[in-house]
């Protein structure tokens, strides 16, 4: 369990020393934002602040979820990466690629529009489908798979299941939904790096939690049939330090953005984490931060369309407050916090469910 400290700390140091490097080398290369015409006005002294900083962010998650692992193997202990981890850490990596050619695209065509709609669609379909397909096999000697066919809360809910096929296509959609939903939070300085990290931390909490009330040795209703616990608790706390790192330089003012780089991989890490412990709906809760953001944007296209007026200044909705005349990192802190309530309150869930279930409440 000492790996999830290392993971994490690992991960920290190597996005604090590794992202000022990729902030030289692609000033040198001209891989500079650019800036949408519609958006607020004060955005545009952004124009050309290097991105694709998510390269930092999935770096130092592989060389903390790896380094753990070699940490542990020099002191002598028997643990090794499972299937749920690297299927969690190959979604996170397929998406964040798919974010690479977005944000490529957009550096050498010097537009804000990358990979068509289609192709990132398809670009998603793929690596969703094949994460899908896999997470149903790799059958442990308890029965389980790294994720399940059924929906879950804190646990499966067993009388709603979706079959295999089924599954595959809620799948898609979770990793779709939770991928669209970081990238459009991406939209002030640290703000989806900051949330993301939340999210995380709550995350290796619960996967912590989860481990020491594993249903293989620990019997009764409120223990959790999960895959490989601890290893998803090293995945989390890889991500929260690399993320934390990150914001170091992409704090306002950023010196380097994640791009979709990091928006998609973060957000393919989160519908991973949401399906592998079996938190699918409690994690609209922990995320909600990510679900208001992309939510404005539903709200904003559906009314405008019906009745040619909009709702809200802007969306995301971030940039209603922008326009409103809040300063940006008064916003972004304000975010934080409703970050950071969504995620101490979705814990608080977690918690009191386990409470319910071995009757300590």
């Amino acid at each position: 369990m000492i790996g999830i400290g290392i993971a994490g700390a690992i991960a920290l140091v190597i996005s604090i020393l590794f992202t000022p490097y990729l902030i030289k080398l692609f000033s040198r290369q001209g891989f500079g934002q650019e800036i949408r015409e519609e958006g607020p006005q004060g955005h545009k002294s952004k124009r050309g602040t290097p991105t694709m900083g998510g390269v930092a962010i999935m770096v130092a998650m592989w060389v903390g979820y790896l380094g753990s692992y070699g940490v542990n193997m020099l002191m002598g202990r028997d643990e090794s990466p499972t299937a749920s981890g690297w299927l969690v850490m190959m979604l996170t990596t397929g998406l964040g690629l798919v974010g690479f050619l977005d944000d490529f695209i957009k550096i050498r065509k010097q537009r804000n529009l990358g990979l068509n709609k289609t192709a990132k669609l398809v670009g998603q379909l793929v690596v969703g489908v094949t994460f899908a397909i896999l997470a149903l096999q790799f059958v442990d000697e308890n029965g389980l798979s790294p994720a399940s066919p059924n929906l879950s809360f804190i646990r499966d809910i067993s009388f709603i299941s979706f079959g295999t096929v089924g599954f595959v296509v809620f799948c898609y959609g979770i990793i779709g939904a939770w991928s669209n939903a970081v990238n459009f939070t991406d939209g002030l300085d640290g703000l989806a790096g900051g949330s993301a990290a939340m999210v995380f931390g709550t995350y290796v909490v619960i996967c912590f939690w989860q481990l020491r009330n594993d249903c293989s040795a620990v019997l009764g209703p409120a223990c959790y049939d999960t895959r490989d616990p601890l290893d998803l608790a090293i995945v989390a706390a890889s991500a929260m330090g690399a993320c934390i790192g990150f914001l170091w330089w992409n704090a306002a003012p950023a010196k380097i953005f994640m791009g979709d780089t990091g928006s998609l991989a973060l957000g393919g890490l989160v519908a991973g984490l949401s399906m592998m412990t079996r938190t699918e709906l409690l994690m609209i809760v922990i995320g909600g931060i990510f679900v208001v953001e992309m939510m404005s944007v539903i709200v904003q296209i559906g009314v405008f369309q019906l009745t040619k007026k909009r709702v809200f200044r802007m969306a995301p909705f971030h940039h209603h407050f922008e326009l409103a005349g809040w300063a940006e990192t008064t916003v972004i802190i304000r975010f934080w916090l409703l970050g950071g309530v969504c995620a101490m309150f979705g814990l608080g869930l977690f918690y009191s469910e386990w409470l319910a279930a071995s009757g300590a409440g």
